[in-house]
Order: structure tokens, then sequence, then C-alpha cells
């Protein structure tokens, strides 16, 4: 055995054996085809909770402790900016709180009664006296976030040297790009470039007892999150001053640096959807297809792109999410023209279903469910459905087209037309189509987009947003998947097959260059989160009900870490970071390293136990 591993690893045309073994896939599915062999689908890592037992997110934090205290000021716009992210960190990190507007407030709360504080201001000066009250509570053994770039006033240089600066200016340095300590964060020790960068980050020098964890350009660059002890407690300072969706998980791994052992819960799942597909034969311009491989858009599909799709999905172990068009007719008024070329549907459908991946539904038509009320200018270069009883109409001639091609296959999640979805075509799903358990679509602001969080909403539909898209990995998108690994330990991204006709897209290139993208950029990511699970949509939404549904009271001694769990169907991830100690034996659960004193832990049992050592002194 050995010796034929050996033999295998030394072999010259490894990359021959992997387009063979695509060939040899393809004849076995043609076979089955022609044999009357119908798919027979496979056990799914982790299935749907029924709706009847599932608890929301926002049914759960209702009931959460308050155990943070958070600072903000409405009369401020960068305040509230900030707030805007924070109340979505706290819910999503079970982290409950009670709120003080520095505006309006006449009295703060006694810091005493709760665990950590969180300040939401640029201009600490609203505080006063209440600033003397909190550095005395963090010597006593409190922890405080200044999660926001403050400003150089007299009530700062009061502060200055507790929180580990040493000088600073009046001054703000531009953040073009962010160093994360490899120790700190998944996917650190490299630079972030930062798009529409601006000068958001106080001009300061900190003392060489601080812990610095992100700088500007590099290691050496201007300190931008640092934590400081002082006296028993501990200052943590964000000093970068974004305030968008796009920078959540900086804010959390920040907050998990406050206290002995910071704990919050993950979803864990990576997805990968391949939009209109299977669908007919791409729209688009073939010139660069003709250009590099001198052959017809069909044919480029089925023998070069299609091979070096599965080719991917094999080096990266990915389970691909294909999500049906039946055509492009642009009619709207409900009458349906069913599709006859179906061999190009069955054929790669069930391809990527021997693949070990999904199907799911996107769309009769690629326009998306809107009335005549949505008008889409001249953004969006489609036509609205002419009544409710046409959208229908569609709806359920998808369905009834996805059922004949592939018979006893369950199909359960729905991606929106270029991610456009109106609060009619919303409303429709749910109340008509109760096979559609899952919707999938934008995480950002885009052109109509039907913007999610990922959550199960009231009517029991998962919402599972989609991070990034298509072959160029831009600046922004990377940065956008650091902060989601750290913030939900989730990425999904999707692909459309006529990206590569399109020059917006990437056409020019060629699929050669795209190619290349898509490889770096999945390498990148098992590198930086091989712990992360490859899953498909129906997958990651089962494991999105299980994560916003569970919350947990947490004891920390100086033997154990104890978590207990409340919300708990079978399984749950969280993120534990032990700032203080190093973790020994786990019962009810396993936890594995990521970097630094990061852990993921997989949760068994409703009550987990963690050894705790602590370091002598």
């Amino acid at each position: 055995m050995a010796r034929l591993i050996h033999s295998l690893k030394t072999f010259p045309f490894k990359s021959m054996l992997v387009i063979l073994s695509v060939f040899m896939m393809i004849a076995v599915v043609l076979f089955a085809e022609r044999s009357g062999i119908h798919y027979t689908e496979k056990n799914r890592q982790i299935n749907y909770l029924d709706k009847e037992e599932v608890v929301t997110e926002k049914t759960a934090v209702k009931t959460l402790e308050k155990t943070c205290l958070v600072l903000r000021n409405s009369g401020d716009e960068s305040s509230n900016q900030a707030w805007e992210q924070f109340q979505q960190i706290f819910n999503d990190m079970k982290i409950g709180t009670d709120v003080v507007d520095v505006q309006t407030a006449s009295v703060i709360p006694d810091y005493h009664n709760y665990e950590t504080v969180v300040v939401l201001l640029s201009d600490i000066s609203p505080l006063k006296e209440n600033l003397v009250n909190l550095c005395e509570w963090v010597s006593d053994g409190g922890n405080v976030l200044f999660a926001m770039t403050l400003q150089k006033t007299a009530y700062t240089s009061m502060i200055e040297q507790k929180i580990g600066i040493i000088s600073s200016g009046y001054d703000n340095s531009v953040v073009d790009s962010i160093y994360f300590d490899s120790d700190f964060m998944l996917g650190g020790g490299e630079s972030y470039a930062i798009t529409d960068a601006f000068e958001s980050a106080w001009s300061v020098q900190v003392s060489e007892k601080a812990k610095v964890y992100a700088r500007i350009k590099n290691k050496n660059g201007q300190p931008l999150i640092w934590e400081n002890s002082y006296g028993k407690g501990k200052f943590v300072v964000d000093n970068f001053g974004l305030y968008e969706k796009a920078v959540r998980g900086f804010y959390a791994a920040s907050y998990s640096l406050l206290t002995d052992v910071g704990v919050y819960p993950v979803i864990n799942g990576f997805v990968f959807y391949l939009d209109d597909f299977p669908s007919p034969v791409p729209s688009g311009d073939g010139t660069y297809v003709k250009r590099d491989y001198d052959m017809s858009i069909k044919d480029f599909y089925a023998n070069i792109w299609w091979p070096d799709m599965l080719e991917i999905a094999s080096d990266h172990n990915i389970h691909y999410t294909g999500v049906i068009i039946e055509n492009y007719e642009d009619e709207t008024n409900g009458k349906i023209k069913k599709q006859t070329d179906t061999s190009r549907f069955q054929y790669f459908g069930n391809m990527l279903l021997h693949q070990g991946g999904e199907l799911g539904y996107h769309g009769y038509n690629h326009q998306p469910l809107s009335l005549s009320n949505t008008d889409y200018g001249d953004v969006l270069p489609y036509n609205t459905w002419k009544s409710e009883d046409a959208m229908k109409n569609a709806v359920n001639e998808l369905l009834r087209f996805g059922n004949e091609m592939f018979p006893g296959v369950t199909m359960s999640v729905y991606v929106p037309p270029s991610n456009v979805l109106s609060e009619e075509g919303r409303k429709m799903l749910a109340k008509d189509f109760p096979e559609i358990k899952t919707i999938a679509s934008n995480y950002f602001q885009g052109d109509f987009a039907y913007v999610q969080e990922f959550e199960v909403a009231e009517d029991g539909i998962v919402e599972q947003p989609r991070i990034t898209s298509g072959a160029i990995v831009d600046d922004y998108m990377k940065m956008a998947v650091l902060s989601e690994l750290n913030m939900h330990f989730v990425n999904t991204h999707f692909l459309h097959p006529d990206d590569l006709l399109d020059e917006d897209r990437g056409a020019k290139l060629g699929w050669e260059k795209l190619k290349a993208n898509l490889n770096n950029y999945m390498e990148w990511l098992d590198e930086s989160a091989p712990s992360l699970r490859k899953m498909t949509g129906s997958e990651l939404s089962g494991a999105i009900q299980r994560y916003g549904a569970v919350k947990f009271t947490k004891e920390v001694t100086e033997k154990e870490i104890r978590l207990t769990l409340e919300n708990f169907y079978d399984k749950a991830y969280f993120m534990v970071r032990i700032n203080e100690g190093t973790p020994g034996n786990v019962s009810g659960g396993a936890l594995t390293h990521l970097t630094g004193n990061l852990y993921l832990l997989e949760a068994d049992e409703a009550t987990v136990t963690i050894e705790r050592q602590l370091e002598k002194e």
C-alpha cells in the first residue's frame, strides 16, 4: 500500500488522472440516465429542524442576561452608524445589553452590575465625571471596549496612559490597509486593503506593555487594535474607524479579548452556489471563448468549463448548490411556455448531484418576483409581473419542471434572480410554497437587492445571505470574507456560468485566469479556516437554525470553563478565546485550535466543561 501511495504521489501526469476521473464520472452518469436509473439522494451532514420546534434568534435574545452596558450618543452620526452594526453584533454573539444614550440620559447605571462596557463614542466628553468612575471600575476588574476612533480632547488626555497610549497628536492617519496579527484572527498574518480609505485612525504611539493585534499596512505600522491591562481589569481599543457590515468580525474579535474567556456562537459552514445552473445555454458574448478555445459557448461549457469546475470541487471538497432557470423568456403575464429541450438540464443536474451537490430554485425565467409597483428604471433590464397570480404561475411551473427533471430529489432553496425580491414576492413564497424553506440572496446592499442577515424569519424561512460572488476576488470581498470567518465562521459564494461572457465580470481575462483566481481564493480559504465545514445550501440552513436558537451561560473558575446551553438541539458551535490560561480536557464537546488562543468548540451536549490551567506566578 505504501508503495502504491508513493507511486501515485510521484506519478508525473496526476492532472491527467483528474481529467480521466471526470470523464469516467460523465460516462457513469450518462449510462445511469440511459438505463433508467434515478439519482438517489445522499444523506445530508445536517438537516432542517421542524419549523414548529425552531427558536428564532429574535426570540432567543429577548431573555438574555444583561451583562454588557453600551454607551452611545444619538446626536452623533458616527455613533449611530456604529450602533447600527453593534446591535446585530450583540444579537449574533448572544450578548445581553443595557443601552444608555448620553445625549438624553441623566444617570449612567453602576458599572459593577456588568461584566463589560462598550463605549460607542468618539468624543467621550459627555461622560464627564463618569469617565473617572469607569476607569476606577476597570482598575477593580472591569473590562471596557472603546470601539470607535477617539477624538483628542481634554478628556482623552486624562485617560491616555490608562488605555496604553504614551503619545498622541491631533491628526488622524489614513487606514488604507490593515495587518492582523496571525495569533489574533483567522486569516491573520497578512495585510488587507481597505477600499475608499480615509483618515480614520487617531495617530498614537502605545506603550510596550500594550498588546497590539492590528496595525496599518504591516506589523510595524500605526496601532489599530490593542489591549492594555489596568489594575485588575482591561481596556481594549479599536482605532480603525470603520462602521459597516463588512467589518463586524473585527469588532467581535476585539470584544472577545475583554474577559478571561470570550465565547460566542458561530455557524461553521461554507456553501458555493452556481446560479443559473442548470439552465439553457448561457446568453452573452462568446468573443473570448472563441478567442481562447475556438469553440461555441455550448461546447465550451460541456467540454472545458464544467470539467474544470468539477476539478475545483474535487480539489477543495466543495459540494455545489446549483439553482435552476427553466428559460430566459421575458414574458411576465403568467402564460407558461414549458421548456422542451431538457437534455442539458438532466446532464448537468445529475452530474452535480452525483458530485455530492444539491439543486435548488432560481426562476421559471430570470424575471424577479416583483409587481408593477416596482420601478427598475434604467438600473435593471427586467420586467415586472402583471399580477400575483402571474408570479404564482411562474413559481408553480418552476417547481413542476424541477420535479419532472429530477424526480425524487428534494429542493428547498430559492435564490432570487439578480438577488431581487419584492415584499409581495417574499410574502407569496412563504404563504403558497412550503417547499421553499430557504431564501439565499445578498448580505450587502445592491440595486434593488433583497438584503439579509443569517437568521430564521418569523415565518420559518431561513434567511441565508451570500457574501461574495464571481471569479474576480477584489479587496472589498476579501475583507468581507475575513470579517465573516471571525464573526459567524461562515462563507457563502456564488458564481454565474455566464460570468466569463461579460466583460464587467472578467470575460476579457479569459477562463484560465478566472479559474486560477477561484483556485487561489479556495486555497486561501482552506488555509485560513481548515475546520470550516463544506456544505450545500440546505445543510447550511440547518446550521443557521441551530446557531440562531442557541444561547448560553458561562461560568469560569480557576479550574474550568462551564457552558450551559439553552435551545440546544443536537450540535452547536462556538468561538472560544481563552485569554487567561490554557484548555485541558473537554466533556460534552470537542475543542479545535484555530490560532493563538482562539478555539472552535463543537458542543455535542447541553453542558460543556473545559478544564482550565492557569500559569503559576
